[in-house]
């Protein structure tokens, strides 16, 4: 069976009367060379343990299999069940965990079908899910590398320098625990059913340590926040607005003993001033 074969996917799919959810974001590929490639820019070796979402019918699963140690995949949809069980008879190192990789507990996950090798997480992500499962993956802490198919849109923001339109408070998330490289596109029919936008493979490598450093690092995304909260205003004012604590005076000393200019905007500074802007905003609140 071909997993990247549209005439034997929609036999595999009926066979097991399954059915497409918009809902999760379900596409799947049917482009051999996707899932190959993805694997090999993934870095993932026989000494990993990789960590798949969405596993779907189980292309990328397969050769991610054929190159890993062992292999995770978290699948929502309880309905791939058998479908998985299918496809994936062959290989005694693969583990299938139905659960919502939203709410679960990754490294215990891991920790338990992984083992002590390093871990790299390898995935097709569902575009409703993006965001938020890329940042879980960077909190963790414990991925060595994440290489992900995305969005392309979301993709550049990720990758995104300051002063750019895509530069945003997930670019400054991102940047801040990995060093993001942008690896090659994949056109919407790759996919079956066809999405109306263009992917992208990324890889984040994880950093041996942040870029910058702060005093608090919870401190440090409030503030970085604050200043994409509302684009349009210069960066004082985005700050008075989210520091309520703190008057004008002493918002603008925070940012004069930073350096930065009274008109200057949030999505201009780079990722050491956003560290410099934090620690200084902290101390007024010491004073």
């Amino acid at each position: 069976m071909n997993l990247t074969d549209y005439r034997d996917i929609t036999a595999l799919l009926q066979r097991h009367g399954f059915r497409f959810s918009k809902s999760m974001g379900q596409n799947f590929l049917t482009a051999a060379w996707v899932p190959q490639q993805i694997t090999a820019e993934s870095g993932i070796t026989p000494a990993d343990g990789a960590l798949e979402i969405g596993p779907g019918v189980g292309c990328l699963t397969v050769e991610l299999a054929k190159t890993a140690g062992r292999v995770t995949a978290i699948e929502l949809d309880e309905r791939l069940r058998d479908v998985l069980d299918e496809t994936l008879a062959d290989f005694d190192n693969v583990s299938v965990v139905f659960a919502d990789a939203l709410k679960a507990d990754l490294p215990v996950i891991c920790a338990e079908t992984l083992g002590e090798r390093p871990w790299k997480v390898c995935a097709n992500l569902p575009y409703n899910v993006t965001t938020p499962l890329i940042t879980a993956f960077l909190e963790a802490g414990c991925f060595e590398s994440v290489t992900v198919m995305i969005q392309k849109e979301v993709a550049q923001r990720l990758c995104a320098a300051p002063g750019t339109g895509e530069y945003g408070a997930f670019s400054v998330l991102v940047q801040w625990y990995a060093e993001p490289k942008l690896l090659f596109d994949v056109p919407p029919h790759c996919f079956v059913p066809q999405p109306k936008v263009t992917s992208a493979v990324v890889r984040m490598d994880r950093r041996a340590a942040p870029p910058a450093s702060v005093d608090d690092e919870k401190f440090f995304f409030r503030t970085v926040r604050a200043a994409f909260a509302q684009r349009r205003k210069t960066l004082s004012n985005a700050l008075r607005s989210a520091f309520s604590e703190l008057d004008r005076a002493a918002i603008e000393s925070a940012m004069e003993e930073t350096g930065l200019p009274p008109a200057v905007r949030g999505e201009t500074l780079s990722i050491a001033q956003f560290a410099a802007l934090s620690n200084a905003l902290l101390r007024k609140f010491d004073k």
